[in-house]
């Protein structure tokens, strides 16, 4: 199956999404502080931060759904909020929670979805069709939705974002709550759509996820963006290619990470353990690792930027 949501361009310059010093406020709650997002044709941003940190009020705002303090949003070219109708018909949703009607089979599902879109019955039984294929629900396309398990549901909603062929797909937690097959599947379809030229904005608290099908990422802590760039480059330059991770009492991790201190590595102790982001070699570092009890050496990832930018204790929302 190749089912392709947009043709593929070689016009990689063009910007799909421009968002410039983007602010909200909630009374005197400051959620937003001038965010700034630029997504290229074609390419896919991952939207990263813990939970608060003004992912979903940027997604909501992009929806009309929300109305922003201050900033400027161009999608496809066109200003926010004049354009917001006409724009909504170019993008595709697939949100966090499932809102799939449940009277309904799977087929009508999407013909229901369909008709928002205003897209012919003949076009939209078409496309709906080659949908149910690409996500593997040909079989169950007269199930309602009650019968259908947690990953079919994750796949209907995406081919339901897909059934306008939008230029902008906005993934909100795409895979969720999947288990390791169902979301190495959606991974591949992700992928695909990716590659034939879709246009998509990803939020996900799964780093795995985002490494995979990210191009560039954006991390937001406290509504201000802290780091940006291709996943695999920004975790190199700002960390280092691998980490150690030391375990033993919290006195003595103390006293190795000062003996550290003239190395080209980067340190991070929480309780008994002890993170050690390295750049180059230090000769005091393999000295360390041949007599500390527990020691393991591996790359360093997006998910160890993403915890030592915005911190390893859980937060209230």
């Amino acid at each position: 199956m190749s089912f392709k949501a947009t043709i593929s361009t070689n016009e990689g310059g063009e910007a799909v999404l421009r968002i410039r010093n983007l602010k909200k406020s909630f009374g005197k709650r400051q959620v937003l502080k001038g965010i700034d997002i630029e997504l290229k044709k074609g390419r896919c941003l991952g939207l990263l931060g813990p939970n608060g940190a003004g992912k979903t009020t940027t997604i909501r705002i992009l929806l009309g759904l929300v109305i922003p303090s201050s900033g400027q949003i161009e999608v496809f070219g066109k200003a926010y909020p004049s354009a917001i109708r006409k724009v909504k018909y170019q993008i595709g949703v697939v949100p966090q929670t499932d809102n799939l009607d449940p009277d309904l089979t799977i087929l009508e599902n999407l013909l229901v979805y369909a008709n928002y879109f205003k897209i012919p019955r003949k076009v939209a039984k078409e496309r709906a069709e080659e949908l149910l294929d690409f996500f593997a629900l040909k079989s169950r396309r007269d199930e309602i939705i009650q019968n259908l398990s947690g990953g079919q549901r994750r796949r209907l909603l995406l081919a339901r974002a897909l059934i306008n062929r939008p230029t902008l797909l906005i993934l909100d937690e795409p895979t969720i709550g999947l288990d390791p097959q169902a979301r190495i599947l959606m991974w591949q379809r992700l992928e695909a759509l990716r590659e034939n030229g879709t246009t998509m904005l990803l939020t996900s608290h799964y780093m795995e996820e985002v490494s995979r099908l990210a191009t560039q990422v954006i991390i937001i802590d406290n509504g201000r963006a802290i780091a940006r760039g291709n996943p695999k480059e920004i975790v190199e330059k700002m960390l280092g290619m691998e980490v150690i991770e030391f375990s033993a009492e919290p006195a003595k991790l103390k006293d190795l990470a000062k003996r550290l201190r003239n190395c080209n590595v980067q340190t991070e102790q929480v309780g008994d353990r002890l993170y050690v982001y390295i750049k180059s070699g230090c000769q005091e570092l393999d000295k360390a690792a041949s007599f500390m009890p527990h020691v393991v050496k591996r790359p360093t990832t997006l998910e160890d930027l993403f915890l030592k930018l915005t911190g390893r204790t859980l937060r209230e929302n």
